[in-house]
């Protein structure tokens, strides 16, 4: 008998190449500060020449996300699309290494394993540039749906938008939980796809989907309003759990009408913001699915956010149970 999982991701399975550069860097390259521009393999091959030393570490939004909740000891499943190439085992191997089952059959046809190229600045702010490549390629079958009716909470990531074949994957994925009476989450993941993909999201949000996360600004542009308040209110009426993350001014969280304010956990030094969302939602659901009261669960978020800013990449680098036992009675 299959064992029971907390989450299932459905996402974009990428490798990130990570390079510390300057603010002229941005300029020299027009590259849109702090966004997530698609790119072709040309401009791919043409930024990966320019960075200087790099870290390459497996990736992907909502990936990352499930490698924190399985570092914070739950139990995480991810579908998503590589192909039958060194990258496609490289992230295989490490998505499984953290704890993460992962269903994916390597494609053998089709584009090669995706890699989002993520140049950060010195206040720590990320500037990412994605060939999808395989990941491209995600459709609804790719997602069992016994697989999903094993999770409590299935977790969409917002940047597969950017992929028409995506949308049966999501249909599919929200379907299966729904009708194993599990809870659907989506996370927003970037305002300019928000912007790009307006509409759908809007739908997907009013009929499918029970937790939302994103940041502020995010938030705002699915309602179309200047106000945070605004916007919380709005999406209160379409989920029953908001999560509003506001960088150094903590978390804004909506349960049923219920609000908290969570503030951020102070860092020393903030390195990298690359995943500091993925991982505020891996400590989030991680309480959740546990049945915590919602100030406990955005604390969670807080703790695994901070770890996750205070070194470069997207995964936890410590034992985020650990993090956890340090600071939380």
């Amino acid at each position: 008998m299959s064992t029971p999982l907390d989450v299932v991701g459905v996402g974009n399975a990428l490798v990130d190449v990570l390079s510390l550069e300057s603010e002229d860097f941005l300029a020299a390259h027009g590259l849109v500060r702090g966004s997530m521009t698609l790119i072709d393999a040309e401009r791919a091959h043409a930024i990966y020449a320019a960075m200087g030393p790099a870290v390459e570490v497996s990736g992907g939004s909502a990936a990352n996300t499930l490698a924190g909740l399985a570092s914070l000891g739950g139990a995480a499943g991810f579908v998503g699309r590589v192909h039958d190439d060194e990258l496609g085992q490289v992230f295989a191997h490490d998505i499984r290494a953290a704890g993460v089952e992962f269903s994916g059959v390597p494609a053998t046809t089709g584009q090669p394993t995706g890699r989002c190229l993520i140049v950060v600045t010195p206040d720590g702010e990320r500037t990412m540039n994605t060939l999808l490549g395989a990941a491209a390629e995600l459709d609804g079958d790719d997602v069992d749906p016994s697989f999903v009716a094993r999770a409590q909470v299935t977790y969409l990531e917002g940047y597969l938008f950017d992929q028409e074949a995506a949308g049966e994957a999501f249909q599919k994925a929200a379907a299966a939980a729904h009708d194993a009476g599990r809870l659907v989450a989506l996370t927003l993941s970037d305002s300019f796809c928000v912007e790009r993909y307006l509409e759908p999201f809007r739908r997907l949000v009013a009929s499918e989907i029970d937790v939302l996360f994103g940041n502020a600004d995010e938030l705002r542009l699915l309602y179309e309003t200047d106000s945070v308040e605004d916007a919380v209110a709005s999406a209160e009426r379409d989920c029953d759990v908001v999560a509003v993350t506001r960088g150094a001014q903590g978390a804004l969280i909506s349960a049923r009408g219920r609000r908290a304010v969570v503030p951020a956990e102070p860092v020393d030094h903030v390195v990298d913001t690359t995943g500091a969302g993925d991982l505020f939602a891996a400590g989030f659901l991680f309480g959740l699915t546990r049945g915590y009261e919602i100030e406990r669960c955005g604390r969670l978020g807080a703790l695994c956010s901070a770890e996750v800013i205070s070194h470069v990449g997207a995964r936890p680098e410590t034992s985020l149970a650990a993090v956890v036992a340090d600071h939380l009675p």
